[in-house]
């Protein structure tokens, strides 16, 4: 599953490579976490992790808008989690940070949204952390190692998402920013080779000429949208180790990325040889 990962472009930046037509990240947005997220939503963050909020591309009418309204491509500030409008608590968004590209379409909590709700969620890469079929740590359990996976062209990741509207029944005002929490979630499908060494899920990734197309919330057929979710194309990414700092969420920063030295691994699989490192 895609857990944490890196969103590390500021938002001037995501309007230029996203091709953004309305950035609406500075539209008040309502928060699911007790305390001010650090870094602040909308700023780099080489740490994200669900409950969080994250820069999120869609194509919908501008807020607001009349119903003759042209669909936009917009660049928001949604909380990672899937949060179904039929929901009666928030809470049931940690259980959907993923959604499975190969049921997404039939299950009830993710149908609605991939048939009319898809989003793009940008990043420089994501993280993973491999179980060491060697080492053990201190509680005799087996080491986890985290990995750092990113394209090896150096463009922006685009993961496949979905996105959901939910009204809380406890605000009376509809207009108001806290009636309203908008959630999206990551489709995962299995890990190409090589990638499958470290985790056996991976990020759903989809390239700029499908982009508009993943987009679209209407003249996209269930078909089109069902070859999307089966896309793949092996040795678009890259791997290699990081330092244990990225599993703590209070951790951020540049120095997250920084590859580790090979003698300071344990146990540890090479993606692209199979080698067991450190053993």
């Amino acid at each position: 599953m895609c857990g944490r990962y890196a969103a590390s472009k500021d938002v001037a930046e995501l309007v230029l490579e996203l091709d953004i037509e309305l950035d609406a990240t500075a539209e008040p947005t309502r928060s699911v976490l007790a305390r001010p997220q650090v870094p602040p939503p909308g700023q780099p963050d080489f740490n994200m992790a669900p409950t969080k909020q994250a820069p999120v591309v869609l194509t919908r009418a501008p807020r607001g808008a009349g119903p003759d309204a042209a669909a936009v491509r917009q660049l928001r500030l949604l909380t990672w989690g899937l949060v179904p409008s039929w929901a009666k608590d928030a809470k049931v968004g940690l259980r959907m940070v993923n959604a499975r590209a190969e049921t997404v379409l039939e299950k009830p909590g993710f149908a609605r949204a991939a048939a009319s709700r898809r989003c793009l969620v940008p990043a420089q890469g994501w993280y993973e952390w491999q179980v060491s079929p060697t080492a053990t740590d201190a509680k005799g359990k087996p080491r986890k190692q985290p990995f750092f996976m990113h394209r090896v062209d150096g463009d922006v990741v685009a993961f496949a998402g979905l996105y959901e509207f939910w009204r809380d029944r406890d605000v009376a005002d509809e207009g108001d920013p806290a009636a309203w929490l908008t959630t999206f979630t990551i489709v995962t499908t299995a890990a190409e080779p090589g990638l499958d060494r470290i985790h056996d899920r991976q990020p759903l990734v989809l390239e700029r000429e499908d982009w508009a197309t993943w987009l679209a919330p209407e003249g996209t057929s269930q078909d089109e949208v069902a070859a999307l979710l089966a896309y793949e194309r092996p040795g678009r990414f890259d791997a290699y180790p990081v330092g244990p700092a990225v599993g703590a969420t209070r951790n951020n920063g540049e120095q997250l990325l920084l590859p580790i030295p090979r003698e300071e691994l344990h146990g540890v699989v090479d993606p692209v040889t199979g080698e067991v490192v450190g053993s």
